[in-house]
């Protein structure tokens, strides 16, 4: 038996309501919730004495529940004649004072200023359905007609968009102050609860029109009040609200591994933007432990655009590393303050239930996930923006942080975090990088520092400047180096040179440009060719499994017009950041048709590996030689590097012959 509407329109329909109560009986139907849910925001804004217009009554049990705790002051009017003769006749013995009468809504015959109080649960949805609305801005004028000053109509709605912009324009227009809330659910089985929330509309009539909207929005029967300018920011509010409600409806049905549902909470007081949970199901016949249900994974501040919390992949990959039915992966965004885990868990700790898994019990515990189990570290000292990088900060910040373990064994302060950043970069010998590490380490294969190579020059062209910490180490401890970097934005020149202390000169010259661009012109012009090629840069777009290069510098056609600008001992040396299995595949069967002689070496801890291409004939048979002379070319390099240094307070920070383990032969 249907008694829900085919179509939107037969909500205004006295016809359908005549039908409806008819199938409908004695069982009440308590529209949009009871009295039991509705009771905190009616004691509210009603009190006991106000005499109240019931606007729409029907056959629910909430004027009869309001009458039993005090309020005998109710008129109850409906459009429906059956349900007026079956309310009169249910309540004639046991509430003589309760009256309900046929009647429309939108003509009534009572006097001006006759009402305290208008209480409306569902007409005003049913009859905005009608085009254009007429009969519920007829009701509106009537309503706002028979309120007395100081009088509020009170309407529990679904705020459908259209319905809630028509009220709220009304009563805007009239000089009314209006208060949203929007109800949440308790207690509320999923079979039984709506897939949107429920909303009370407080309009509140004045002797004179207010002469600036009075627009708030609650959240909850107690909610404090959130004020606000527009129209149109309310409409967004109840949005949001609506967004979420759904959102906790799917997650609370049924479960997605393909799907990315996400949702942004934003700061009480600010509205700004605080945490992004995406939430992450494994995938069906998965075998995950019972125990395992549900946790929260909070991303370490400063990640939150790594590939694996910011690409599909990447989350399913995380996820079926942690092995619960479902993750829901927490980022932290920037401008905010964060204590501690702690600190987290306590904020998010009262919404995570929203967001379980189908079945899963109330009591069980969700446990809180992390990197280390703690939040990271990040000091903002600057912030800019660049038409390149957008607002991020520019990578240098990112790179160029280190751990409070790392400052502790240097023997800093906690609160010295600009004067770390500068040490790195600013030729101390410090390389804040461990895949620079290694890209220095990689000179090896060059023979920089043997006997027979004592005084011989060293090109090298770098492609990504970031903080300058690499190309000023290379210039401060490479004997007989001349570095050239291309970087594509200006300001991350700007700020490498403002806070990393980056200082080009002579031997350390920086070409301000493309570096595709910069390698095609340098291949057309021929004639200059490098011992080193360094490609160290990051790749904008999360989506790809590779964060580190952008796919074109590993097309096959850029790697043959590196190859061209290499010497005939020169090698090419690649930051690769991949955790797309099949992608770092396809990279390496690229990179190896075009350099025979691969060696690469993990980077403890991280995604990043460095690859250390050579164009040799016979790749696999010459790696397989050069990986026993490694050991000793290290130790002439790393004696190299110490010679080098410009002064006895600027020693490398750097052990070559570890660096030198663990290369693997590709």
């Amino acid at each position: 038996m249907t008694l829900l509407p085919r179509t939107a329109e037969e909500f205004s329909s006295a016809e359908y309501w005549e039908r409806f109560f008819k199938k409908r009986g004695e069982k009440a139907f308590e529209w949009y919730g009871d009295y039991n849910k509705l009771c905190g925001v009616l004691h509210k804004y009603i009190k006991v004495q106000d005499k109240v217009l019931v606007v729409g009554c029907g056959n629910s049990e909430l004027s009869e529940q309001m009458y039993d705790v005090g309020y005998k002051h109710l008129t109850n009017i409906d459009i429906s004649e059956t349900v007026v003769n079956h309310m009169n006749q249910r309540n004639a013995e046991r509430r003589p004072g309760l009256t309900f009468q046929q009647m429309d809504a939108t003509q009534t015959p009572y006097e001006e200023a006759s009402y305290q109080a208008a209480l409306d649960k569902g007409t005003l949805d049913a009859m905005a359905s009608e085009e254009e609305g007429a009969l519920a801005r007829n009701m509106l004028t009537e309503v706002a007609r028979v309120l007395s000053v100081g009088g509020r109509y009170v309407c529990v709605t679904l705020a459908q968009e259209s319905v809630i912009k028509l009220a709220v324009d009304r009563f805007v227009q009239l000089g009314w102050a209006v208060r949203l809330h929007c109800l949440q659910e308790e207690n509320q089985s999923v079979e039984d609860s709506f897939a949107l929330p429920v909303f009370v509309l407080v309009c509140t009539k004045f002797r004179q029109p207010m002469p600036m909207p009075i627009l708030e929005m609650c959240l909850g029967e107690d909610g404090a009040p959130t004020r606000l300018t527009q129209v149109s920011d309310l409409l967004s509010a109840v949005r949001e609200h609506q967004a979420y409600s759904v959102l906790k409806k799917r997650l609370r049905t049924s479960t997605d591994a393909s799907s990315n549902l996400s949702l942004t909470l934003s700061h009480t007081k600010t509205g700004l933007p605080r945490y992004t949970l995406t939430v992450q199901d494994c995938p069906p016949g998965a075998k995950v432990p019972r125990s395992n249900q549900f946790a929260i994974f909070i991303v370490p501040q400063g990640s939150e655009t790594a590939w694996l919390y910011s690409s599909s992949e990447g989350r399913r990959q995380l996820a079926a590393s942690a092995n619960f039915r479902r993750l829901v992966i927490v980022a932290m965004h920037r401008n905010q303050e964060y204590t501690d885990m702690q600190g987290v868990q306590s904020e998010l700790s009262p919404m995570v239930m929203d967001l379980a898994p189908p079945g899963m019990p109330a009591n069980q515990q969700v446990p809180f996930l992390s990197v280390g189990g703690d939040l990271g570290w990040r000091e903002e000292v600057s912030r800019g923006v660049s038409e390149l990088s957008g607002e991020e900060p520019p990578c240098p910040f990112k790179y160029c942080i280190r751990s409070q373990e790392e400052k502790q064994k240097e023997g800093q302060t906690n609160n010295c975090s600009i004067n770390i950043l500068h040490l790195s970069v600013s030729g101390h010998g410090f390389l804040c990088c461990a895949h620079h590490e290694v890209m220095v380490a990689g000179l090896t294969m060059l023979g920089v520092g043997t006997p027979q190579n004592k005084d011989v020059p060293v090109s090298v062209l770098l492609v990504g400047l970031g903080g300058g910490g690499l190309p000023q180490f290379l210039r401060d401890f490479v004997p007989n180096v001349t570095v050239e970097v291309v970087e594509l934005d200006p300001v991350v020149m700007q700020v490498a040179n403002e806070w990393f202390g980056f200082r080009p000169d002579d031997r350390l010259t920086v070409t301000l440009g493309d570096g595709l661009e910069r390698i095609c012109a340098l291949e057309k012009e021929g004639g200059r060719l490098f011992d080193v090629i360094m490609f160290d840069v990051d790749n904008k777009d999360s989506t790809v499994g590779m964060s580190c290069p952008p796919a074109a510098f590993v097309e096959t056609s850029i790697l043959q017009k590196v190859r061209s600008l290499l010497t005939p001992r020169g090698i090419f040396t690649l930051n690769l950041v991949c955790r797309d299995s099949v992608l770092r595949k396809s990279v390496l069967e690229r990179v190896s048709a075009v350099f025979p002689t691969i060696i690469s070496r993990k980077i403890e801890g991280e995604v990043n590996e460095v690859l250390l291409c050579s164009h040799g004939e016979n790749g696999t048979s010459k790696a397989a030689t050069i990986l026993p002379s490694l050991n000793q070319a290290g130790k002439s390099l790393q004696s190299a590097l110490y010679s080098n240094r410009t002064g006895p307070k600027s020693s490398p920070h750097i052990d070559i012959a570890e660096l030198l383990k663990d290369l693997k032969i590709e």
